[in-house]
Parts: C-alpha cells; sequence; structure tokens
C-alpha cells in the first residue's frame, strides 16, 4: 500500500535537525549549536508539519503522533517479538480450524451449488433444514445417553410395591403382545402405526422402566428422574440452539431493515444475487426483481388511493374485511370440528378383517390434518386478495394463517385425545373413576399418545414422497415435453419456500410433542429430514421458483421466528401432562405416581444433606432478592444501552436521507453547469453561428 511505503519517512523526520526559518534572528557571531531542547522543539513543529503534508489516513496519523509523543522505540524488544509471534501462530491456528470445520460441514457443497443456482431465498430453506437434522441429532444423542442406554446396559430391578386394592388391581392391566397366529398385513400395519409388536419396543414410553416395574434400575439409576429431566433438558436445549443462530440472523435482519433506503434504490442496488449463473436462473432472477419493482408500484398506488379514499369507502372497505374474516376464522374452524370427530372416530373404531380399512381409519387423524393444510390455507390465499391489502401484506396475512392452522391442529388432535383419556369428551365417566383415567381404552394412554405423534411423521415423510414422485414428476413431464398449449400455460409446479419451511416446522413441533412419549422420535425425524434434503433437491429441478419470494436475510429471521412459536406451543401438552393427567399405572417409569412431577420432590429426600441444603438455600428469599435485583440492574443497562443504540441509528438514518438529498441536489447543479458550459464553449462556424447548428451543406439562412 501507499502509506506502507511512506511511513519510514518520519524516521528522516524526526532525524531533521534543520531550522524552519520561523522566529527571532539571532545576533551576529559565531555559529552556535542549538540546545537540546530548542531541537527537539523544532524537530517537533516540523514532524507535525511534515504529518499533516503526509497522504495517510487521520488514523494512522494519530497513531504516529501518539507513537512519537511516547517516545516508543522502533524496535520492539524480544519479548514483545515472541508475543507478536505467539498470536500470529495462534491466528493461524485458528484459521485452519475454521477452514476444517467449514470443510466438515454437512451438505457444504450442495448447498453451495444451491445457491449458485437458485439464489440465497432458496438456499436459506436448505441451511435451516440443515440446522434440524444437526439438532435432532444431538437431541437424540442427549435422550440416548441419558435414557436409551441405562436402560439398555444395566440390570432392571424390580422393586414396584403392588396394591392388594382391587380397583388398583385393574390399572394395571396392561398385554398388547398379540395371541396366536398373525398373518403378514398384520405386521405392516403395526409397523405404521405403532401397534402390536412395536408397542412394547424402545419406541415408545410404555417400554422404560420395564412392565410391572417401577423404573430404578441397577439399584442406583433412577429412570423416572431422568426420563423427567431429559425431556426438559432437550426442550430447554432446543430454545439454546435456536436463540443462539437466531441472534447472527436478527443482527442481520435489523442491518439491513428500517427503510432506510427507498425500495426502488434497494432493488436496483442490492437485489441481485452475483451467486445466479445459467440463462434460464438468470431469467428467473429477472422476473423476480421485476415482480419485486411492481410490487413497490402497486403499494405505492394503494396508499396513494387509501389516502384519497372517503369516510364512507373506509367503511365499506373494512365491513368487507371483516366479512372475510369471519369467512376465514369459520373454515379454521371447520377443519378444527373435521380433526375433532376423525380423531374421536379412530379411537372408537373396532378392527376389521379388511387391511386398507384399517390402515385408513388409523391415519385418519393425519389425513384430515394434511387436507386441512393443504385446503384452508389455498382459500385464504383467494380470500386475502378480495380484501384489498397490497401484495406484501397478502402474503404475510396467507403465511400468518397457515402457522395458527398448522399448530393449532395438533393442538385440537392432543385436545381430542386427553378428553378422550380423561372421559371428559362424552364417554362412560365410569371407567374413569377407579384410576383417574380410562383405564379400559387406554391402559398406557401415553404410549397412545405417543403412537398418534408418530403416525404424523410418517404420514408427513409419505405425503412429500408422493408429491414428488406423483405430482411433481409427471407434471415435469408433461410440461417439457408435451408441445401443447394446455402444458405451457399449467407450467412447472411452483416450489414456495414458505409453505416448505411451515411443512419442516409442524413436523419439528409434531417432535417436540411426541419426543417424551416417543423417545426414539429426534432419531425418526433425524432420517426424515435427511431424505426430504435430496427430494427437495429434485424437486428443485423439477419446479420453477416462486415469483413472490423473499430476501435471505428476512426469511432467516422469520423461520426461526415460527420454529420458536412452535416450540413454545409444544411446551404447552407436556406441561398438562406433567402437572395436570393421572400416569398410567400399567406401563411406564411414572406409574406409582399421582403425578408425573412427583418425582422431582420424592427423590429429593434421598439428595446428600448438602446438596439438599444447597438446593433449599436458591429457594429462599436470601437467594432470591439478590439475584432479581442483580437481574434488574442488568435489565435496566441493557434496556438503556438499547434505546443509546436506536436513536444513534436512528441519527444515522436520517443523515444519510440528508446525504442522499444533498447528493442528488449537488449532482442535478452539476449537470445544468455543465450543459451550460458546453453551450457557451461551443464552437463557432465562420458566421458566428455554433457549429452544433451547422449544415454540412452550407450554414443555415
Amino acid at each position: 500500500m501507499e502509506w506502507s511505503r511512506q511511513v519510514p519517512q518520519w524516521d528522516s523526520v524526526r532525524s531533521r535537525r534543520t531550522s524552519l526559518g520561523v522566529g527571532a534572528r539571532e545576533p551576529p557571531g559565531p555559529p552556535r549549536s542549538p540546545s537540546p531542547s530548542a531541537q527537539s522543539e523544532q524537530g517537533d513543529t516540523e514532524g507535525v508539519q511534515m504529518l499533516r503534508e503526509l497522504p495517510l489516513p487521520m488514523g494512522l496519523k494519530r497513531a504516529v503522533r501518539q507513537v512519537r509523543d511516547l517516545q516508543v522505540p522502533a524496535m520492539s524488544s524480544r519479548w514483545q517479538s515472541w508475543l507478536r509471534s505467539q498470536n500470529t501462530r495462534l491466528r493461524r491456528l485458528q484459521e485452519e480450524a475454521g477452514e476444517l470445520l467449514g470443510r466438515m460441514q454437512l451438505w457444504r457443497k450442495p448447498l453451495e451449488t444451491i445457491g449458485g443456482q437458485f439464489g440465497g431465498g432458496v438456499q436459506s430453506y436448505f441451511l435451516f433444514l440443515r440446522f434440524l437434522v444437526l439438532l435432532n441429532f444431538l437431541s437424540f444423542t442427549l435422550i440416548a445417553a441419558f435414557v436409551l442406554i441405562p436402560n439398555l446396559a444395566l440390570p432392571i430391578n424390580n422393586t414396584d410395591q403392588y396394591s392388594s386394592n382391587a380397583s388398583t388391581g385393574l390399572c394395571r392391566i396392561y398385554d398388547p403382545t398379540p395371541e396366536g397366529l398373525v398373518d403378514f398385513y398384520s405386521y405392516i400395519l403395526d409397523l405404521l402405526s405403532g401397534t402390536g409388536f412395536m408397542e412394547l419396543s424402545v419406541l415408545f414410553y410404555g417400554w422404560y422402566g420395564g412392565v410391572g416395574t417401577a423404573g430404578v434400575v441397577g439399584g442406583w439409576y433412577n429412570v423416572p428422574v431422568a426420563f423427567l429431566l431429559t425431556s426438559i433438558f432437550y426442550l430447554l436445549f432446543c430454545l439454546c440452539c435456536i436463540i443462539a443462530r437466531s441472534g447472527s440472523a436478527v443482527r442481520v435482519a435489523v442491518m439491513t431493515g428500517g427503510g432506510t433506503v427507498g425500495g426502488y434504490s434497494l432493488q436496483v442496488f442490492t437485489g441481485w444475487d452475483h451467486r445466479v449463473t445459467g440463462e434460464r436462473d438468470t431469467q428467473l432472477k429477472h422476473s423476480s426483481i421485476t415482480y419485486q419493482l411492481q410490487v413497490e408500484l402497486e403499494e405505492e398506488t394503494r396508499r396513494r388511493v387509501n389516502a384519497s379514499r372517503s369516510a364512507l369507502g373506509t367503511a365499506a372497505l373494512y365491513s368487507v374485511r371483516l366479512l372475510l374474516n369471519i369467512l376465514v376464522l369459520g373454515l379454521i374452524g371447520g377443519a378444527f370440528y373435521c380433526i375433532h370427530r376423525s380423531t374421536v372416530f379412530s379411537q372408537s373404531f373396532q378392527y376389521q378383517d379388511n387391511f386398507f380399512l384399517n390402515l385408513l381409519v388409523e391415519y385418519l387423524p393425519s389425513i384430515v390434518i394434511t387436507a386441512a393444510n393443504f385446503v384452508v390455507p389455498t382459500l385464504c390465499d383467494i380470500i386475502a386478495r378480495l380484501e384489498g391489502h397490497g401484495p406484501t401484506t397478502q402474503i404475510i396475512l396467507s403465511l400468518l394463517r397457515s402457522v395458527f392452522l398448522r399448530l393449532a391442529s395438533l393442538g385440537v388432535l392432543l385436545a381430542s385425545l386427553w378428553s378422550q383419556i380423561t372421559c371428559k369428551g362424552g364417554t362412560d365417566t365410569s371407567n374413569c373413576r377407579a384410576c383417574g383415567y380410562n383405564y379400559k381404552q387406554y391402559p398406557c394412554w401415553e404410549t397412545t399418545v405417543g403412537q398418534e405423534m408418530y403416525k404424523l411423521v410418517i404420514f408427513d415423510f409419505l405425503i412429500v414422497v408422493a408429491v414428488l414422485l406423483l405430482v411433481e414428476f409427471p407434471r415435469w413431464m408433461v410440461v417439457d415435453y408435451c408441445p401443447c398449449s394446455l402444458a405451457r400455460w399449467l407450467g412447472r409446479q411452483e416450489f414456495s419456500v414458505p409453505q416448505c419451511v411451515l411443512g419442516l416446522v409442524y413436523g419439528q413441533m409434531v417432535v417436540w410433542t411426541g419426543a417424551f412419549y416417543c423417545p426414539l422420535l429426534p432419531l425418526i425425524n433425524t432420517v426424515k429430514f435427511i431424505i426430504f434434503f435430496y427430494c427437495r433437491r429434485v424437486s428443485l429441478s423439477l419446479c420453477r421458483p416462486a415469483q413472490r419470494t423473499f430476501r435471505s436475510t428476512s426469511s432467516s429471521f422469520f423461520f426461526l421466528l415460527v420454529l420458536l412459536l412452535g416450540l413454545c406451543v409444544s411446551c404447552v401438552p407436556l406441561g398438562c401432562s406433567l402437572g395436570l393427567l393421572q400416569p398410567s399405572q400399567s406401563c411406564g417409569p411414572f406409574r406409582s405416581l399421582r403425578r408425573i412431577w412427583d418425582a422431582l420432590p420424592d427423590s429429593f429426600s434421598s439428595l446428600h444433606p448438602t446438596l439438599r441444603s444447597f438446593l433449599l438455600f436458591l429457594g429462599t428469599q436470601a437467594f432470591a432478592v439478590p439475584l432479581f435485583l442483580l437481574s434488574s440492574v442488568a435489565l435496566c443497562s441493557t434496556v438503556a444501552v438499547a434505546l443509546a443504540y436506536s436513536r444513534s441509528v436512528s441519527l444515522l438514518r436520517t443523515q444519510l436521507k440528508l446525504e442522499g438529498r444533498d447528493k442528488l441536489f449537488l449532482v442535478k447543479q452539476i449537470a445544468e453547469l455543465s450543459s451550460a458550459n458546453q453551450k457557451s464553449a461551443a464552437p463557432r462556424g465562420p458566421s458566428g453561428i455554433a457549429l452544433d447548428n451547422w449544415d454540412s451543406s452550407g450554414p443555415l439562412e
């Protein structure tokens, strides 16, 4: 760099001791050598003058001046050289470790290829899918280390105390093992629905602790406490991972958002994705930017129309929107009612000899939920176009309604199940008096809930594969190889990133809800999402990108926000199971307890006295009050810093807008002056006529 070649001149500046010729003259006489103080003053003055003339950055000039004032020697000591070399080696080691970790990332090259061919918006979906794969795998590792492996490796100690009460003995009858010969179709049905031979496997809740045991393994490992704490820490671990990943997405979204510049300039200067290659992908990106500019124009036109609308027109518009929202609520309510009725019918159905009928009834709630998640959002999109909103508002409303439908449909399914389990759904309440739950129909109700979550995961996987093979691939074949006009009008299937992400969030929420009842569900979801990655990658080549796209920065933040909302919703049914419902007395590690949460207070008395005293101290006021005060101080300081930063950001944005206007004004002035100078400086012909108006055939008459 240029400044690096000019820095050594400072040594010559400091070494010069010539006079500047400024100040009083010396009396005549023999020349005297200047004193050291005078030399220092002259050197300082000349050094400052030379430093000002050097074309260096202000920061570098300030650093050079500080070094000069402190009289720091040019050569560092051996200790400083050793520290500098160690820092350099540490930095190189960190860079090499970062490169190694980057090479070891899952699907690194395929993700780079996807980002280069289809842009950052589509790539953000696959990055989100990879994050969920790693999250589920780490979650399964946690569950296997503290729940699965101890139950498999250690011997079971039968320490359960059975009651002699006859009514209590009825609650412990549970034998799902089929009797007699079983045909081949029954095994397939059991595999797909989790019944039969799979009901007493490691897949479901009822196996852990052993049938007829209290759940104490090896005499020292408490399975109920391990099972409960692992389930809680599993959700906390997922929460920490989501928050840690969303931190960078929030920072990028805040830096790129806020409307600092207009939407037009944002699309013109930052809309193009330079990783897009290929003629087809380039044309798609062109059309996407064109659509975004059309959206900006439509939004501006709609704002002007809304500003000029009369009071009567505004009242009519809001009345129409109110009626349409009532219609949307009716559609969502109808979907919830269908889910409830299908769940009740599926639970009360008696098996027949027809294999396909039994399979259809087993998956009836999953089929209704999937159909509702497809039909209702499509109708909501049509209704959103009639509400008079802009394109951006239409997308936001459609996504919010889809998110609400997907999250609430799972809650309706669980509420319908629990109404049957607790005899509050119109069933005979006499079955719940002896045990606190419907022990005849649900001897191990936790396993029944786990089976429903298992079927939802399996059916979601089957639907994605079936859509790829039966819808997207045949449509691609017809559009690309059929020359008819109908095929060209139909076009390829649209690859909608938001809808695909909502499907991932729905599948992950099912896993969070059912992991307590089906501990191996994270492992199943890991395999499912890995297959999803390759299926969606094939879908990219068979489908066309959606015109209404999200930017990669805003979409990443939106995906994580919806995922965090799904995690919060999943904690609600788990909390109800832990604190409200009576655990099954015939299966599972909590069979001898009145509530699942009672496992923690019961195990508290068996702790070491020192640890017990410490935990009791954590619950006293002597610990809670200082912790609350420190948290309040930290929160207030954080809020104050955030407010200061927000004010600074708002001032900088205002200054940026003003500077943009000033530059625009200066550009106009320069253009006017340059045009005026060109007119005044134009050469003239022999008759005084400007050559711009001179005709080749002769002067103008």
